[in-house]
């Protein structure tokens, strides 16, 4: 008998009739002689209604209050999808994430899971249950209802996986499997059988939004199997693993796009040192991520420094860079948030020359722009213009040859 934890997305449980069909599928892996934990999300577009709802109250709602909302939404699912197994006569039970003894930090909206204590739910088990659980949300010490960004019912079920001892982690989404790229925005682009857990991070990193990337995290750190796999078909997935990808030889794995990028640039700083971290210590303080840096060479002892976070962070960031601005003497601010990036990803590309050139060149003949580029030892990633993106990912998809068939 086998332990496995499976995971719904929001648009699998949409509506009764979807979790009626999901309660038959987790009811035939029952009757396979499998103890299930089953990790549901939000039904449909529970959560952005919701964020809609609070908006309409404030522009921006404190974020404690809205992780109490909006875990509300994964509740819902959690118990429909208990009574739709209990209709067809089979014993569950649903919990909350603190019911389920996922304990977080207070970081409000993106919290991180500190430790499980699985014990009820073994308990459940031991009983014969089906356990299904509220992705998404845990508990802080002071007994705080927290969210994990959206995506976070990804992480839950592979973070409970990984303290039950599970065989292997499913998530059951609206996709066949991980692509080349987004196959809304390029047909041609081919399932992967598997993928390494390096690989699938850095795509995840960038956008690419099959998975969130803390639960590829969590996979590599516990060689937790992940396999994602559509929720509607009966066909196979792709298998996220640790070991030798089958299909190592090809040295671009898959072309990764995000929207969510706003560019804020420091004009006139005074280059000396401990200027970078007057700057970037009060956003870290603020649980304000920033991805690419990029600073210009100083001129006259002043350089100018961009760098580039979330949207939904650029109403927070302003009005701290513009007070650490006036500390330090810089000339002003400014910001652009209508950029997105695409990155090209594969663990290929570290032992061979001239990944960088083709990207550059390729979007050059598309006549895009780059603004800022940033690099790791298996990704390549420009700032673009985001009316640009999806003619760029199509671009490097060719350019790439990732439309071939194996």
């Amino acid at each position: 008998m086998a332990l496995i934890v499976q995971k719904y997305g929001g648009s699998s449980v949409a509506n009764a009739e979807l979790i009626k069909n999901v309660a038959r599928r987790i009811a035939r892996r029952k009757d396979q002689g499998n103890d299930l934990v089953v990790v549901v999300s939000a039904m449909g577009k529970t959560t952005d209604q919701l964020i809609s709802l609070a908006q309409e109250i404030m522009e921006h709602p404190p974020e404690r209050e809205m992780d109490v909302l909006l875990s509300t939404g994964e509740t819902v699912s959690t118990t429909l999808m208990a009574m739709a197994l209990e209709s067809m006569g089979y014993d569950a039970v649903s919990l909350s994430g603190a019911q389920a003894g996922i304990k977080t930090d207070a970081v409000h909206s993106k919290a991180r899971i500190q430790g499980i204590d699985p014990e009820r739910v073994r308990r459940e088990l031991e009983q014969g249950r089906i356990v299904v659980v509220a992705g998404f949300q845990g508990i802080t010490e002071e007994m705080d209802i927290t969210t994990l960004g959206r995506g976070g019912s990804d992480t839950t079920a592979v973070a409970l996986a990984a303290a039950l001892g599970a065989e292997v982690c499913e998530i059951y989404t609206d996709v066949e499997g991980v692509y080349t790229t987004d196959p809304r925005i390029e047909p041609k682009a081919r399932k992967l059988k598997d993928i390494g857990y390096e690989e699938m991070l850095e795509l995840a990193a960038v956008g690419a939004k099959v998975l969130h990337a803390r639960a590829v995290e969590l996979g590599a750190v516990y060689n937790m199997p992940i396999l994602v796999a559509s929720s509607f078909k009966e066909v196979p997935g792709t298998l996220i693993h640790g070991g030798v990808s089958m299909e190592q030889f090809k040295k671009v794995r898959g072309i990764a796009q995000d929207l969510d990028v706003a560019k804020v640039t420091i004009r006139g700083v005074p280059d000396r040192p401990g200027i970078a971290a007057s700057i970037f210590d009060p956003l870290a303080e603020a649980h304000i991520s920033v991805d690419t840096i990029v600073q210009n060479a100083s001129v006259e002892q002043l350089t100018d420094l961009t760098f580039t976070v979330s949207r939904k962070d650029l109403h927070k960031v302003l009005p701290i860079v513009q007070e650490v601005c006036r500390g330090i003497g810089a000339t002003d601010v400014v910001t652009d948030d209508k950029l997105g990036k695409v990155s090209v990803v594969g663990t290929g590309m570290t032992t061979a020359p001239g990944y960088a050139s083709r990207m550059f060149r390729t979007l050059f003949e598309e006549g895009i722009n780059i603004e800022m580029i940033s690099t790791s030892e298996i990704r390549i990633t420009c700032i673009i213009s985001e009316s640009k993106v999806p003619e760029a990912v199509r671009a490097l998809h060719r350019a790439f040859e990732l439309d071939e068939e194996e």
